[in-house]
């Protein structure tokens, strides 16, 4: 069965030219975004430049208050601190068992003793 072609009756000239030629509309569409993006760059620009600035003024206020009275970090006096801590003072208990159950747990089960023999074929 043969394809019947889609032409309209009364196509505009519009049409037709972006019919023969499709890049009339692609290329002014890609001329516009990318026209767009260089447009814009300023406003993205002014946003990290202010987001920088605020970090930055942060970073030397914290520079100039904790720089100050810092102590200086010693792993040996750390250390010795944690080892003069004192470790006696715990107490062992016992977890209680579920009734029924022997006191070291339950015994391994006995192996089948189809398992342990070998079979003649």
């Amino acid at each position: 069965m043969p394809v019947f072609p889609s032409y309209p009756l009364n196509a505009s000239p519009l049409h037709k030219r972006l019919r023969k030629n499709p890049a009339l509309f692609g290329v002014p569409f890609l001329l516009i975004i990318v026209g767009a993006s260089f447009a814009l760059e300023p406003f993205a620009r002014v946003r990290y430049d202010l987001q920088d600035q605020k970090i930055s003024q942060v970073s030397q206020e914290e520079a100039l208050g904790l720089q100050k009275n810092r102590k200086k970090f010693d792993i040996r006096e750390e250390y010795f601190k944690l080892s003069q801590e004192s470790t006696d003072n715990w107490e062992q208990k016992r977890v209680p068992r579920p009734k029924g159950l022997p006191e070291w747990g339950v015994p391994p089960t006995e192996p089948s003793s189809a398992a342990g023999k070998p079979t003649n074929a």
